[in-house]
């Protein structure tokens, strides 16, 4: 046995292979109620500038319809076919709706594009009778929503993704990876048409046969990738395969023998969870920053929510509160269907919790208070939504002030220096800017000066008092065609409202040329005085 083969890594692989028509027909069913199982269907796809077939059901399977063969032959062999155009959008997100619903097996879940997933299921067997039993469940609940599928558990993901191709239900066991594949052909490798097309000429017509040969043989005819595809499925070597999701620091979850749906035991579920969870932190000293609650309906939907915290969590209590508030503030409330049949609680971004001294510094305890309400507050309303303002060093206006969420940037916002300014020292600049400037007409007595009238928003403003202009020009490492510079001006019209308006460009320097004549820049409205 070798080295590689002691590792005990376990990869359940599973193929869809008729996915496209197998979604289309689950939605016809769902939409009418109706299953035409004994009705011939096909998807096409353009291919080589002609309509052929991409996929078929077992009727048209079973009128020797194949794969990639014309709709012109297969109409004449079938002439009530039932025709659909093929959609790989939608099907990648039926792909991406069966990995999701996985994630109750093993939360390693890997694409196999374009039809076929990777479950590592290393460790985890034991939760559900073993590798047959498991794999017998997965398959068994596929096939009632519909979908025809192969399966096959093997050490490397190249090994079952091999056996999918031709035997399902395969389990190989450790070190027996070769002797499962030799007898199959070269084509369940999956490797490229030329590459099977090119063995197949040179009379090696099942993987045991190019196995046979020398691999520097097989490197110099058919590269490098070829030959590390083969090792793989020899079981010899083994790439990792690539999760959906990155696995979470921290895992508990609860399974029920029948399904619940009541709030009140959903409730108490994440509570105990919650509980647990925060044992398994405590003892290596960390605490949450990001939670992720998943609930697994029968049906086969998947609902996940997520909060973030400012602070590292270490409190079941805070846990418990924080998603009462985020269930309690869904628009689309927590729908369980026939009910759940499992719900996990993972810590998908954890830090560990410095202790500090708390009797003596009474801010510490402000601090937290605060920061358990920004964390409750965006668990209700979302992360983004809550905000604190942070100076940047730049004198352009809009750039000046930067919206960072409050969870991640309270300390920053704590000990930021803004500005100091005298009570009796006018406001050299609004406190708020509008998001996009308002383009204004204006008259102004000289080119260079201060508007002497313009209209705004439809209203005619005329000018007693200007100040300025304050020039803002152009910093130097930004592309120069980003910003012309701009002279501000603090302006207060008949009525007492006081307005900061700009011009965009500067007379003989940056007037634009536009088919040979001088265009004047533009004034804009960029903000209000209180």
């Amino acid at each position: 046995m070798s080295a590689f083969s002691r590792n005990r890594r376990r990869i359940l692989s599973l193929w869809l292979p008729r996915l496209p028509i197998d979604r289309i027909k689950r939605q016809l069913w769902q939409d009418d109620g109706s299953r035409e199982a004994n009705h011939p269907s096909i998807v096409v796809a353009k291919q080589n500038n002609a309509l052929q077939i991409f996929a078929l059901d077992d009727a048209a399977a079973r009128l020797s319809l194949e794969i990639g063969q014309p709709l012109a032959n297969a109409r004449a062999i079938c002439p009530q076919l039932r025709v659909f155009d093929a959609d790989e959008a939608a099907d990648a997100r039926a792909l991406n709706a069966i990995a999701e619903w996985c994630d109750r097996f093993t939360p390693l879940v890997a694409i196999d594009p374009p039809h076929g997933l990777f479950l590592d299921i290393t460790g985890c067997v034991h939760l559900f009778g073993g590798e047959a039993t498991m794999m017998r469940l997965l398959c068994d609940v596929l096939t009632a929503q519909g979908f025809a599928i192969s399966a096959a558990i093997a050490g490397t993901s190249v090994c079952a993704r091999t056996m999918t191709r031709h035997v399902h239900g395969r389990i190989v066991g450790d070190g027996e990876e070769a002797d499962a594949v030799r007898p199959l052909p070269v084509s369940a490798l999956g490797a490229d048409a030329v590459v099977v097309i090119g063995l197949r000429r040179a009379g090696l017509k099942t993987i045991g046969d190019v196995a046979a040969r020398a691999r520097h043989e097989i490197t110099a005819r058919f590269g490098a990738g070829f030959t590390t595809l083969l090792e793989q499925a020899l079981g010899q070597s083994d790439a990792p395969i690539s999760p959906r999701k990155p696995l979470p620091d921290y895992i508990v979850e609860k399974r029920f023998a029948e399904p619940v749906a009541t709030d009140g035991v959903i409730s108490a579920t994440l509570s105990r969870l919650a509980e647990m969870l925060v044992a398994a932190m405590a003892q290596q000293g960390k605490g949450a920053r990001r939670l992720e609650a998943r609930f697994f309906r029968t049906d086969g939907a998947v609902r996940t929510i997520m909060v973030d915290t400012g602070q590292p969590v270490t409190k079941s209590t805070v846990i418990d509160r924080l998603f009462r508030e985020r269930l309690d503030a869904l628009n689309d409330p927590l729908d369980p269907g026939f009910g759940f049949d499992l719900i996990r609680l993972s810590a998908s971004r954890t830090e560990i919790v410095v202790q500090q001294q708390r009797d003596l510094d009474a801010n510490v305890h402000d601090n937290d208070e605060l920061a358990a309400l920004i964390d409750r507050i965006a668990a209700r309303i979302g992360g983004r939504r809550v905000v604190v303002h942070l100076p940047q060093d730049t004198h352009i206006p809009e750039r000046a002030v930067l919206a960072a969420p409050a969870q991640h940037h309270l300390a920053a916002a704590a000990q930021a220096v803004w500005p100091v300014r005298t009570e009796a020292e006018p406001p050299l600049r609004p406190l708020r800017l509008f998001e996009r400037p308002e383009q204004i007409k204006v008259i102004a007595q000289v080119p260079d000066g201060p508007p002497a009238r313009f209209v705004w928003r439809r209203a005619t403003h005329a000018v007693v008092r200007a100040e300025g202009p304050e020039r803002v020009a152009m910093e130097w490492w930004r592309a120069q065609d980003e910003m012309l510079t701009r002279d501000y001006f603090r302006v207060e019209d008949e009525a007492g409202l006081r307005f900061w308006l700009y011009r965009d460009g500067l007379y003989d320097r940056e007037i634009v040329q536009q088919e040979g004549r001088a265009v004047q820049p533009n004034w804009f409205m960029h903000g209000l005085f209180a």
